[in-house]
């Protein structure tokens, strides 16, 4: 039994690993040089040549996969790292800093995400019965890494494949992505996967949550009309919120504040005061602390090392 067992075990390692290169070559041909792009509405690989410094951005609700190389990213005070051996998955749009780490001309990172669309998974679980009598959901972090498995890295290069046959991935992929959802309804990421279902319990409150946050976040945050409006108290509001962020809400808030000031710096070409006021700082002085705090450096000089990077 032991040996027949071990057998199987190797089969499945000799069979992740065919799929992974297989992973790799095609997104390689599809991104030949380093960047970004999304063959399919919601499907997008990405390539790069180098470890990148760490990059502070707002990520959406998806499933990522590495097919070669690694990357690390923060959330809070949590550091996660995953690599062609794990998958991950986002369910509430946070603030997060990440990093590739491993990475070479050679040996380039190349990997995927996929949208996760609160409606598919919604469906999926209904149609299944998966989760129905189970709790859990909102006593969970948004973003996690796990194992991959043989099955679900199989759906994931299906689906790759098809980009290829623009006919068949209108008529397959929904089927396709619709047992990816699947699979991650049933497993290690099982619970987190309610965040995405628009379902009524403190799950789906803490979603409008960061909906509502993230629509007035340049205004004043008042704790109280937010837990009243979500029908919680606010201790009971605080704590399912730190938990599903990892960061309070006015973390939460100062951490988008910052990041939109940055961009309005960079793409409206704003000075650190006027990028400041708009964000919802009213005193210059306090925004460039709290910008040196988070970024590492004053505004200015951080927004000249990005257009300096940008340019080279």
């Amino acid at each position: 039994m032991r040996t027949m067992t071990n057998a199987t075990t190797e089969q499945q390692a000799r069979r992740m690993r065919a799929d992974l290169e297989e992973l790799a070559d095609r997104i390689a041909r599809v991104l030949p040089r380093d960047g970004n792009v999304e063959p399919q509405a919601g499907l997008h690989f990405g390539r790069c040549s180098r470890p990148t410094e760490r990059i502070h951005s707002l990520w959406h609700t998806v499933f990522c996969v590495i097919a070669q190389g690694a990357k690390e990213f923060v959330l809070g005070t949590e550091r996660f790292r995953y690599d062609p051996a794990h998958y991950m998955i986002n369910t509430v749009e946070l603030p997060i800093v990440g990093q590739i780490v491993e990475a070479s001309p050679e040996r380039p990172y190349l990997g995927l995400w996929m949208d996760l669309t609160p409606s598919v998974v919604t469906a999926v679980m209904m149609d299944s019965g998966v989760m129905q009598s189970r709790g859990g959901g909102s006593d969970v972090k948004s973003v996690d890494v796990s194992p991959l498995d043989a099955n679900l890295l199989d759906a994931t290069l299906r689906l790759v494949r098809l980009t290829e046959a623009p006919g068949e991935y209108r008529v397959l992929a929904p089927l396709v992505i619709r047992e990816i959802v699947y699979r991650l309804l049933t497993g290690a990421q099982a619970h987190r996967m309610r965040h995405l279902a628009t379902v009524g319990g403190q799950t789906h409150r803490m979603v409008r949550a960061v909906e509502k946050l993230r629509e007035n976040f340049n205004k004043p945050l008042r704790i109280e009309s937010v837990a009243r409006e979500l029908g919680m108290s606010v201790s009971g509001f605080h704590a399912h919120f730190r938990t599903v962020t990892a960061m309070s809400p006015l973390q939460f808030q100062k951490q988008l504040r910052l990041q939109e000031a940055r961009r309005l710096m960079l793409s409206e070409d704003l000075d650190a005061a006027e990028a400041g006021f708009r964000v919802g700082y009213d005193d210059a002085s306090y925004f460039n602390r709290e910008y040196k705090r988070y970024f590492g450096e004053p505004p200015i000089r951080d927004v000249e090392r990005l257009r300096g990077l940008a340019a080279a």
